[in-house]
């Protein structure tokens, strides 16, 4: 590049910076000034590294608890970048089918990470480590993580996402009578006393009201009503039925399964298993056949959502080649 093609291109570059500045009352020339004084970026500050690494903090001195927290702090970062972009396909106005493909398959590797990361991760922690770590942790659970009740909220109405007993029974629509029977609050009742957990407790405390308000605001626009919204305007691909069903099972067999699993290697004992850190029936809120959440029944087969979930178990106990 020559210097007449050099001054050429500052000036253009000059010139639309001078009509943004303008529109807004501002002068370019002190900006500029100021850009003289600025620091250059660099890595670390834009990140915030030296704050993310100093947010471990351990409550015991066995080493794998350290991977426990990473690994937890980690998967509400996934959380955070699902509901970004489930925010994008039900706040995206010129909505098209393509569109919200690209993000459901993003969405979905995010899950895929977060899935082979926990059986590799948490699956590979100290039994013994964690028998000993696990009560300075009581009654703390990943129960608690507010972002996955929230993409819950974001992804179905709410009638999908309470007890079984109550789909069908006449509690009435209004989201005040169907929010006390969301499944996962029956899931931490204590399974000695029948009451609510200190960790149902804690959580309802700092997370009910703002719930709520999500449950309503979502309610007509999650991304279940995006579909039916796209379903009208054209025929859909497999490839949208396949990445909302992908999304399904990730969230309600998956995710439920993988934690089954570990809470069965960590917690079972004879002849009662232990009780999870938060004190919830693991054994009956853990496997999808009990509850059988479906966020898009509607593209489930009747016989699918029967067995919801056993594909899965034959899987993973299927003989290894």
């Amino acid at each position: 590049m020559n210097k007449i093609q050099s001054d050429e291109q500052l000036a253009v570059i000059l010139q639309k910076l001078r009509n943004k500045f303008e529109a807004d009352g501002q002068d370019l020339n002190s900006y500029l000034e100021g850009m003289t004084h600025n620091q250059y970026l660099n890595y670390w500050d834009y990140i915030q590294l030296d704050t993310l690494l100093s947010l471990q903090k351990p409550k015991t001195n066995f080493p794998d608890e350290f991977i426990f927290v990473v690994y937890h702090q980690i998967a509400e970062l996934y959380f955070k970048l699902i509901l970004f972009d489930i925010n994008q396909v039900i706040t995206e106005k010129n909505i098209s089918s393509s569109f919200v493909l690209e993000k459901m398959i993003r969405i979905n590797h995010y899950f895929n990470q977060l899935l082979i990361s926990f059986e590799h991760i948490i699956g590979s922690i100290s039994k013994s480590q964690f028998g000993q770590f696990r009560t300075s942790l009581m009654p703390a659970s990943g129960f608690q993580s507010c972002q996955f009740r929230e993409i819950e909220l974001n992804a179905t109405p709410i009638i999908h996402l309470v007890d079984k007993e109550y789909r069908n029974a006449d509690v009435g629509v209004d989201i005040q009578d169907l929010y006390p029977h969301l499944y996962w609050k029956k899931g931490s009742i204590d399974s000695k006393t029948g009451k609510k957990t200190l960790t149902l407790v804690q959580f309802e405390e700092k997370y009910d009201t703002y719930l709520l308000s999500e449950a309503t605001k979502f309610q007509t626009l999650n991304l279940w009503t995006i579909f039916e919204q796209l379903q009208q305007k054209e025929p859909l691909s497999e490839a949208l039925k396949e990445a909302y069903k992908t999304f399904d099972l990730n969230m309600n067999v998956h995710w439920a399964l993988i934690h089954f699993k570990a809470a069965a290697k960590h917690l079972s004992k004879k002849p009662v298993d232990m009780t999870s850190t938060g004190g919830t029936n693991w054994q009956q809120y853990l496997p999808p056949r009990f509850q059988k959440i479906v966020f898009f029944p509607e593209l489930w087969s009747k016989e699918e959502i029967e067995n919801w979930g056993k594909a899965y178990i034959e899987s993973a106990l299927a003989p290894q080649a």
